[in-house]
């Protein structure tokens, strides 16, 4: 993977320094588009620097946990070769689903920004909150909205190129019917 901190301007503020950081992961998430995946990237940053980048990869790997923050959590996890990743920060350009907000809550990350809310999976508060249960033993803190319109942005072109696409597809014809019975999983 490229050094992605070279492409980083020498200190700026808090805020800027945020976009900075968002801005690596929606090129994560144009990598992503280009293969035919849903466009979500991640970055981790330790100390001010990148250490680690990643895209959605689910279709392509044929595995149901290659999401973005994943991809990027597995990179940070062997540069640093430790599996908790404290003083680390991720972003990602789409709030977090259920199944990564557990992955970051594993790895003792200190904070996650992402961009977009997601309505329908997300687990940092659209549809629930796992960042703030107290039960839980480890606290993450969580911002949102960095580049939110930007992120938002490239997911719906990203959609709306594939229901075009899926318009444009000539409609299959009904398989014949035959006196084949369905196979059961159960014998």
């Amino acid at each position: 993977m490229p050094d992605l901190s070279a492409a980083l301007p020498p200190e700026s503020p808090p805020q800027a320094e945020g976009e900075r950081y968002m801005a690596l992961a929606l090129e994560q998430a144009r990598l992503a588009w280009t293969e035919g995946e849903v466009p979500v990237g991640a970055v981790v940053v330790k100390d001010g620097e990148v250490i680690a980048a990643g895209y959605n990869q689910p279709i392509g790997r044929h595995d149901p946990t290659a999401h973005a923050e994943v991809m990027a959590l597995r990179a940070a996890a062997a540069k640093l070769g430790n599996y908790r990743l404290p003083g680390c920060e991720l972003y990602v350009t789409l709030e977090p689903c259920i199944m990564c907000s557990g992955a970051m809550m594993h790895a003792r990350l200190a904070r996650v920004v992402y961009a977009a809310v997601d309505p329908k999976t997300g687990a940092a508060g659209s549809v629930l909150n796992l960042f703030e249960q107290d039960k839980l033993n480890h606290h993450t803190q969580v911002v949102g909205g960095v580049m939110a319109p930007e992120a938002s942005a490239l997911l719906k072109a990203f959609f709306a190129e594939r229901r075009a696409a899926a318009r444009k597809l000539p409609v299959a014809e009904p398989a014949p019917e035959s006196d084949a019975k369905p196979v059961s999983a159960q014998a």
